[in-house]
C-alpha cells in the first residue's frame, strides 16, 4: 500500500498521502459563498490577500480539522487551469510525488510554490485529465 507506514512507537497505522482539502472554483464569490453557506452551514472567510476564500466544514483548531472524517476547503475565482473542484493530497516530498506523476503518465500544471509561511503548493493533471492538488506541510 502506497503511503502507508506502521509507527514501531505507537503501533498504530499510519497513512500518508491523506485529501486534505479541496478547491472549488467559482464565478461569482458572493454568490458562491452565499450558496455554500446556506446550504451545508459551512464557515466562509475571504482570505485578505486576492480572490480566496477559507471554508471550514467542520469544528477546526489551529492545526486542522478536530474530528475524523472532513476536510477543510476553499473556493478561488474560476480561471485556468482551475475550471472544476480541485482534491488536494498532503505529500512529505511535492517535488518527489510530481516525479512520480509524471512517470506514471501525469503532467505537472503548477510547479511547487510557497503558500505563505504553511508550506508549498502544487497542481498535477493525472492521466484521465483530472486536476489534483498537492501541498507540503513547512
Amino acid at each position: 500500500m502506497h503511503g502507508a507506514s506502521r509507527s514501531t512507537d505507537a503501533e498504530e497505522f499510519v497513512m500518508s498521502d491523506k485529501v486534505v482539502h479541496f478547491e472549488i472554483p467559482y464565478d461569482d464569490g458572493d454568490r458562491a459563498r452565499a450558496f455554500y453557506g446556506e446550504a451545508f452551514g459551512w464557515d466562509l472567510q475571504a482570505w485578505p490577500e486576492g480572490e480566496y476564500t477559507l471554508v471550514t466544514t467542520g469544528p477546526t483548531s489551529e492545526s486542522g480539522a478536530t474530528e475524523p472524517g472532513f476536510v477543510n476547503g476553499g473556493m478561488m475565482k474560476r480561471e485556468a487551469p482551475f475550471g472544476s473542484p480541485v482534491i488536494v493530497i498532503a505529500v512529505d516530498d511535492i517535488d518527489a510525488s510530481l516525479a512520480t506523476v509524471e512517470r506514471l503518465g501525469g503532467t505537472t500544471v503548477m510547479a511547487k510554490e510557497p503558500v505563505g509561511d504553511m508550506g508549498w503548493s502544487a497542481y498535477f493533471q493525472d492521466p484521465e485529465g483530472n486536476l489534483m492538488g498537492l501541498f507540503q506541510n513547512a
